[in-house]
């Protein structure tokens, strides 16, 4: 029986950089030179959906990393320098961020924790669900995804979304990572140029201990800081939301009352003219042209109807959605600063109450901001309903149509009502603002607006007793028990200040997490690192195996070895772990045409890996210079193997619990094992 089978294979328009096997499902993730994610299913090769390059993703990817539930795809674009999360279902981006450098490589692993520490944390796990609305489902264990670039630049970020840990000073360009599933090491693979501008491979490994003895308060402020980072998502959508929902037309009225104030010939004030219209039913030629030509009766139906509807619409918005993230986003805070001021179990990790208090009010200033626009809002719509009530009435006299009964009854309360929306909002024609508008009648669309300016009609507080209050009171006025308000800002502005002082509280605990190791070199089970690697130059057929504990304090008798391909003609060109004991390699025939000889092989290492020889490393010399001393197994593949005939081979992705492998140069090649 062969040992491969052909299940399909599919030409590509563009060439492909890059590819990953789902872990948990029969997908493959492609990245090509067109800037283009691809996900496929193996069946027949079907196309499951694409995803083209954008303005605010980028265009260069260059690195996957699949979550390992395989519900989410993380890919890095070289470009804008960001990492994006993109749901597997859908192609929607979940989320973003940006790094310093472009990232090179990218390792997505779940951390494999004792059950007692599991047990711990779910009795121990917050009762937020109680009191808040519920939030999108993290997985129970913790997963963490960590991405590398040039300048030694490592980042661990947890469920994908949170930075627990900066590391910044090894030499070289990431090239491949692995951190330990019991958290105790991150083992790096960095490309080095010389100052011959040659270039050299170093091994690395990191003692992230810290990670690993801190791990049940880890966990518990990761998915603390997650929860956060989800809010700060949900407050901008919503906030986007509210923006979408004021429209341009409600403008209208600011704009032709402008108008009307440049045109006119006479003297008197705008406020005066409507006042005469509200008092004895006359208006002069000039505001009736205004109201019957330019803003006519059914244009003042309608005005009146999308100001009723945004309005209604952003009010919804305010008290479901920001107002309630909002709170949640203090409640989440504030079990935070209580995890800050448990010294003993978390300040290891870098918590600082200080800048977790300055988040706290950041976030009540918000809230305070959100409340104000509620009020604006309630009040814009009682002005403007009675207004439009009484101007719309009037136009119909104007045009002597039938004016319905019951809006023909107007009671003094509601003429001093109207009589009052006059004063405050048509009394200062004689001063343009920076818009050069004269009227600024719609108050709600300036706090909709991402500026740093200040609002041009902020909310009058004279006459409010508590603001008076806490003026003339010298404690009250510098208590730091109470939020600022920022009455001049908009809600934008409130908004990005906030987003700024909790990005500074999310990254306090970042810089403290790593600690340096000295250079050595993961199986779950036996808590291994292996590291598989070619030095073509210096020993074209040989495939190096490089094994270190995942323990740093844990020694070996035996570190690296070499494995002879069988057939000393080949040499290697890719290699992947198909399992923790079978080796997938892509090998090159050296003394026939490269284009016709490539194979597609299965090693099995496991009595490479028994090797009971020791290799005393000199860590002053480079591995090549000590090759002559490094254990030697040779290894055949017997009817493990598979022809590439005419195909340049050059890459593969392999799947070990699916039992399939993906080959690639111009054209895709998928077989079974």
């Amino acid at each position: 029986m062969p040992a491969f089978r052909q299940v399909g294979e599919k030409q590509l328009p563009n060439p492909v950089l890059y590819m990953a096997w789902s872990p948990k499902r029969d997908l493959i993730a492609l990245a090509n030179t067109a800037g283009e994610l691809l996900l496929h299913r193996l069946a027949n090769f079907q196309r499951v959906w694409s995803l083209a390059p954008n303005e605010n993703t980028g265009k260069e990817i260059t690195s996957l990393a699949w979550r390992p539930d395989g519900k989410i795809l993380a890919f890095s674009v070289g470009d804008t320098k960001q990492v994006v999360l993109c749901d597997a279902e859908k192609a929607e981006i979940l989320h973003l961020f940006p790094v310093d450098y472009p990232v090179s490589c990218m390792h997505w692993m779940e951390v494999q924790s004792e059950s007692s520490l599991s047990s711990t944390f779910s009795d121990s796990e917050d009762e937020s669900n109680r009191f808040l609305p519920k939030l999108p489902a993290l997985p129970k264990r913790l997963n963490i995804l960590v991405v590398g670039g040039p300048s030694g630049f490592v980042e661990l970020y947890a469920y994908g979304l949170y930075k627990i840990a900066t590391l910044k000073g090894i030499a070289g360009t990431c090239r491949s990572l692995c951190l330990a599933s019991d958290l105790k090491s991150l083992s790096v693979v960095t490309e080095v140029k010389s100052p011959e501008d040659n270039a050299e491979i170093h091994y690395v490994q990191l003692d992230t201990g810290l990670l690993s003895s801190c791990l049940p308060e880890l966990t518990r402020m990761a998915r603390k800081f997650t929860h956060i980072s989800t809010l700060i998502q949900y407050l901008r959508l919503s906030l986007t939301c509210m923006c979408e929902a004021w429209e341009d037309i409600l403008m209208q009225m600011d704009l032709r009352l402008t108008k009307f104030v440049q045109e006119k010939n006479t003297s008197t004030q705008v406020q005066d003219e409507f006042l005469e219209l509200l008092l004895w039913g006359h208006a002069s030629p000039e505001l009736q042209a205004l109201l019957m030509n330019q803003l006519t009766v059914k244009g003042l139906k309608m005005l009146g109807q999308s100001i009723e509807s945004s309005y209604s619409s952003i009010q919804k918005l305010v008290i479901s959605h920001l107002q309630s993230g909002s709170e949640a986003l203090l409640y989440h805070l504030s079990e935070v600063k209580g995890m800050a001021l448990w010294k003993q179990k978390f300040q290891p990790l870098g918590l600082d109450p200080s800048a977790i208090e300055d988040a706290i009010t950041a976030v009540g200033s918000f809230t305070l901001k959100a409340s104000e626009l509620l009020q604006v809002i309630d009040k814009s719509m009682k002005n403007f309903k009675a207004f439009f009530r009484w101007l719309y009435v009037a136009m119909l006299r104007m045009s002597e149509d039938h004016v319905p009964p019951e809006l023909n009854k107007m009671t003094q309360k509601d003429l001093a009502f109207v009589a009052d929306f006059l004063s405050e909002h048509f009394s200062n024609e004689e001063l343009f603002d920076r818009k050069g508008k004269y009227f600024n009648v719609e108050r709600v669309g300036q706090y909709l607006k991402d500026e740093d300016e200040d609002l041009v009609s902020p909310p009058n507080m004279e006459g409010n007793h508590w603001v008076t209050f806490v003026q003339q009171s010298t404690h009250l006025k510098e208590s730091p028990l109470l939020f600022p308000t920022y009455p001049q800002k908009s809600l934008h502005f409130v908004k990005r200040m906030m987003e700024g002082t909790i990005d500074i509280c999310l990254q306090k605990p970042a810089v403290m997490l790593m600690t340096f190791f000295s250079c050595r070199w993961n199986d779950k089970n036996a808590a291994m690192n292996y590291v598989v690697f070619c030095m073509p130059e210096i020993s074209p057929f040989k495939i190096y195996i490089l094994r270190t504990a995942t323990d740093p304090n844990r020694c070996l008798s035996n570190v690296p070895i070499f494995i002879k391909s069988g057939d000393r003609s080949y040499s290697c060109l890719d290699a992947r772990l198909y399992d923790d004991e079978t080796l997938t390699v892509v090998l090159q025939c050296q003394e026939k045409d490269e284009n016709k000889f490539r194979l597609l092989a299965q090693l099995p290492l496991s009595s490479a890996l028994r090797c009971e020889e020791e290799f005393t490393w000199d860590p002053t010399l480079r591995l090549d210079q000590q090759g002559e001393e490094i254990p030697v197994r040779e290894l055949t593949w017997g009817n493990q193997s598979r022809d590439l005939e005419n195909m340049k081979a050059q890459f593969v992705a392999v799947n070990g619990i699916r039992k399939v492998a993906c080959v690639v140069r111009t054209f895709f090649y998928c077989s079974r094992f």
